[in-house]
């Protein structure tokens, strides 16, 4: 008997042995950061591909409208492109949406080649963005047309489909006329002309704003360029555009005073790489990555001792307010956070936005989450929190997480020959990269 039992229990060890896996290894580590922002560049993708007007594919200029942006639109063709390559969508579906973008903006209102800031969905016409801005744009058609060079360099494939949609491109940029925006040969762009009211608004673009891109595309144009000076006596105002002043512990090289609203760093950045971007007036990445850091050291700050601001919680920009809209910034501040503005400079501070990215995910309740992403902003100071979604805030999200993680637009957007002609004209240094 005591044989018996001996044996059995030999044989349940060897059993046990037999099953016990060769080398097993520890589960997977999840990275925490990785995992947010897979996250929050799916549910903000929702915004560009499961809320767009379904009729023209456009961007709605906000989650509550029926109007579709312009500038919008060029950004959510960039957000098309990242759920590619995070496979949110199927290439098929991305390029059958870019596609059908394309052939709306094909018979849109144009003026002299810029398309306005608004338009109606179903029929292409402009919808006035005030009394006086029922024309030419020229501002958001250059972000639209950041875009649409963007997936002109991605969609590289032989087949028709491709080459006609990079040729049907090719005509669009081709289509705008820049140089007439001097407004009879002046030596600066104009932002805005309407065909019943002229130059009314009267509205020159020099910088320091979110407009260095136009002035980057109309020298780069093969058909309607501008020259050298426009950009050196319009845009940088033969040198004024330089700051180079002190605020909190940093030198700003360009712009106003403590930098203005965060967009400033991000707009004309989507495709652009500030990496080894530089001219006479800057290096660019120096100039967002310290006006992002200044932005962000001014809320922990808190010089106005509003409710919530630290540093986990920040980044003034324009956005929707408790008192309608505002550009915020150190010098506009209401207490008004828009996670826009700390998540999109993750290129420029990728340690102090990843830490509000977690923050706004998980430590406010709920109340700062939402069905496309994160909301436009909340002002904890007044227990104010918007309902509202707008392209222009959550396209830069989605976009800027990418270029941190890949440099997708940026690599691709730089690749444009014509892009790289004109930096070199206006004197830039750049580099490119695959």
């Amino acid at each position: 008997m005591r044989h018996l039992i001996s044996f059995y229990i030999f044989f349940f060890f060897m059993v046990v042995v037999s099953c016990k896996p060769n080398n097993p290894s520890p589960p997977p580590i999840v990275n925490p950061d990785d995992e947010l922002m897979d996250l929050v560049q799916q549910q903000t993708f929702k915004y560009f591909w499961d809320a767009a007007d379904l009729n023209s594919g456009m961007a709605r200029d906000r989650n509550t409208s029926s109007v579709v942006t312009t500038g919008g639109s060029g950004m959510g063709m960039m957000a098309i492109l990242v759920g590619i390559e995070r496979n949110f969508i199927t290439h098929d579906e991305g390029l059958a949406r870019i596609t059908k973008i394309v052939g709306f903006l094909e018979t849109a209102d144009r003026f002299h080649g810029a398309w306005p800031h608004w338009l109606n969905g179903s029929t292409g016409k402009v919808i006035p963005f005030s009394q006086y801005d029922n024309g030419g744009d020229l501002v958001e058609t250059a972000f639209l047309v950041q875009g649409l060079l963007t997936a002109q360099s991605y969609f590289d494939g032989t087949n028709t489909t491709e080459v006609g949609l990079r040729n049907r491109i090719q005509v669009l940029w081709e289509g705008v006329e820049w140089d007439w925006y001097q407004r009879s040969g002046e030596k600066v762009l104009y932002w805005h002309w309407s065909p019943n009211y002229g130059w009314k608004i009267n509205m020159p673009i020099r910088g320091w704003d979110e407009g260095l891109l136009v002035y980057v595309l109309a020298a780069s144009s093969p058909t309607h360029p501008i020259a050298p000076e426009v950009y050196h006596q319009g845009w940088a105002r033969n040198g004024a555009i330089k700051n180079g002043n002190v605020y909190e512990g940093l030198e700003l090289p360009l712009g106003s005073a403590y930098g203005g609203p965060l967009f400033f760093a991000h707009y004309s950045f989507l495709g652009l790489n500030p990496n080894g971007l530089s001219d006479q007036y800057a290096d660019y990445m120096l100039q967002n990555k310290n006006h992002s850091l200044i932005n962000y050291k001014y809320c922990v700050r808190n010089p106005g001792n509003y409710t919530g601001y630290s540093d986990s919680c920040w980044g003034l920009t324009a956005s929707d307010d408790p008192d309608g809209y505002s550009a915020h910034s150190p010098t506009n501040d209401n207490g008004t956070i828009s996670p826009t503005a700390a998540i999109s400079s993750i290129v420029y501070s990728p340690v102090q936005s990843l830490e509000a990215m977690h923050y706004f995910y998980k430590k406010t309740s709920g109340l700062v989450w939402g069905e496309f992403g994160f909301i436009d902003a909340f002002n904890p100071h007044r227990k104010w929190y918007a309902d509202s979604f707008l392209a222009i805030d959550q396209g830069p999200i989605i976009i800027m997480i990418e270029n941190y993680r890949t440099g997708l637009l940026w690599n691709h957007f730089m690749k444009n020959q014509e892009v790289q002609t004109g930096l070199t004209k206006l004197g830039f240094s750049y580099k490119i990269t695959n």
